[in-house]
């Protein structure tokens, strides 16, 4: 169900692959316009299960408004083609995953990260959708923020033949305990794994332990989580969000409000794309929401979901993002690149918890094809040039000095050799000066070209008048090992 790198599926051109998730493989691609996104193509059992792309399908629309920094954007999909997928924002960075391997989050990196956590929980839930499946290979740190990625796709997956066929619809460690008891994951699921993917974080160990899943499943509905090593200003909110019973742990606004009040996260500087202060307004808005009925109440994941719940966060996250975009776009008049704020799809995440190094912040600085280019900065085509030309004239003064050298040792034993030498050399470079003087492109290349023939003439004779074909031997050579020495060791 994957697909060749190069290839296309639908509009977008698949570039290469970022990895696989439990419900497809991802894909590095450029939209139409040349964007970079990810598309994740579903696996054949996933495909093969109707139900589960019919509901998948109903919740994209929903799933698509959830809009955040701390967010990957789902920008598109098709359910209905011969190889179903869903587009996302793609944002360059390291999976959780792999950089506590490396060792247990600490400091500012921390505190960003629980800010951002509970950020995209805010955003989530606000929209109707609930992740399910949050977990620490499902966040990717871009610059040291985190952008999650993924939510919504376990919840409408959930059915009985995508999981019979091997799909992971949660991960044990992560689960709340009454969705490993049966019971319907709602928003406070979503806590549970957070407070989970936290303590993993600070502690460089998982909270419930490890091994068989049933085991740590066990610990999960019966033991207390381990929190020993979790930062002071930390330990109590997580532990708050690890509560066996739901209605006892806090909203992601409320964990959001508490941790936004703690001075640890209060100092931190504002992120390069502003997500600091895309929060404030977050906060504001869902405080002053009105509160969603029971049909359409946030975090059911059902597609009723965003009910009047979604309209006081997208309105006070849609001024925040509008006077960045203006900023953006005065940006990108002075310096001819384009700012893309996360939710106007010039970027994306890879779906699937596999994510990228380097180009990209959460605000995207991105070159497009027609917009001027910073002033002084050459364009990759002139780059190009100017790397033949160098190449090029490594190549004329090399050869020139060579055969030069050659000629002039071979000038009393071998006339005729030294002579055909000198001609094919200058009959090369002639001709090429010809070309670069008929082209009206590089008249230097046609200088040089000349200069480098008078000048190997002039070797030529210099040599061969003072010294002795012996000598001329050695040091010819000398020359042909050292560039052989030089070639085989490069």
């Amino acid at each position: 169900m994957g697909a060749p790198d190069g290839e296309s599926l639908g509009p977008y051109r698949l570039l290469s692959t970022l990895g696989a998730g439990g419900f497809g493989e991802v894909h590095l691609a450029l939209d139409p316009e040349g964007r970079t996104v990810a598309v994740k193509i579903l696996h054949p059992h996933v495909a093969a299960d109707a139900t589960a792309l019919a509901r998948l399908a109903r919740e994209v629309e929903t799933m698509r408004r959830v809009q955040g920094p701390y967010v990957a954007e789902v920008l598109d999909a098709s359910m209905a083609a011969p190889r179903p997928y869903l587009v996302t924002r793609y944002a360059q960075g390291r999976p959780l995953s792999a950089v506590i391997a490396a060792g247990a989050v600490e400091g500012d990196g921390l505190a960003r990260l629980a800010r951002g956590l509970a950020g995209a929980l805010v955003a989530i839930h606000a929209a109707g959708v609930v992740h399910r499946d949050l977990k620490p290979a499902n966040v990717i740190l871009s610059d040291g923020e985190p952008v999650v990625i993924d939510f919504g796709i376990a919840c409408a997956l959930d059915s009985v033949s995508v999981t019979v066929s091997g799909a992971v619809l949660g991960t044990p460690g992560y689960l709340a305990p009454e969705v490993l008891e049966g019971a319907d994951a709602g928003p406070a699921a979503d806590l549970f794994s957070l407070g989970a993917t936290l303590a993993h974080s600070a502690t460089g160990r998982p909270p419930y332990g490890v091994g068989p899943a049933s085991a740590v499943g066990y610990r999960v509905v019966h033991h207390d989580p381990d929190l020993e090593g979790v930062p002071g200003w930390l330990a109590p909110r997580l532990a708050a969000c690890l509560r066996r019973d739901p209605s006892a742990r806090p909203s992601a606004p409320e964990l959001l409000a508490a941790l936004s009040a703690e001075p640890r996260v209060a100092a931190l500087p504002a992120g390069k794309a502003g997500a600091a202060r895309s929060v404030r307004p977050l906060l504001a808005a869902v405080a002053t929401a009105e509160p969603a009925d029971d049909a359409g109440g946030a975090g059911t994941g059902g597609s009723g979901g965003a009910g009047s719940a979604v309209a006081g966060p997208a309105a006070g996250v849609a001024e925040a993002r509008a006077a960045e975009a203006r900023i953006a776009e005065a940006r990108a008049a002075e310096t001819g690149v384009a700012f893309r704020e996360p939710g106007d799809g010039a970027a994306g995440t890879g779906a699937g918890g596999v994510g990228g190094s380097g180009l990209h912040g959460l605000v995207t600085r991105e070159w497009r094809p027609g917009r001027r280019r910073p002033p002084g900065r050459p364009s990759p085509e002139e780059l190009r040039e100017r790397r033949r030309a160098v190449l090029h004239r490594r190549w004329v003064i090399g050869t020139g000095l060579l055969v030069g050298l050659a000629a002039a040792t071979a000038r009393n034993p071998l006339p005729e050799v030294s002579l055909l030498l000198l001609s094919a050399y200058t009959l090369t470079l002639t001709v090429d000066a010809g070309v670069a003087m008929f082209a009206r492109k590089n008249r230097g290349r046609a200088i040089l070209d000349l200069g480098c023939v008078a000048g190997t003439l002039a070797l030529w004779a210099v040599l061969g008048a003072f010294f002795s074909p012996l000598t001329l031997a050695l040091a010819l050579g000398t020359v042909v090992f050292v560039v052989v020495a030089i070639l085989l060791g490069s």
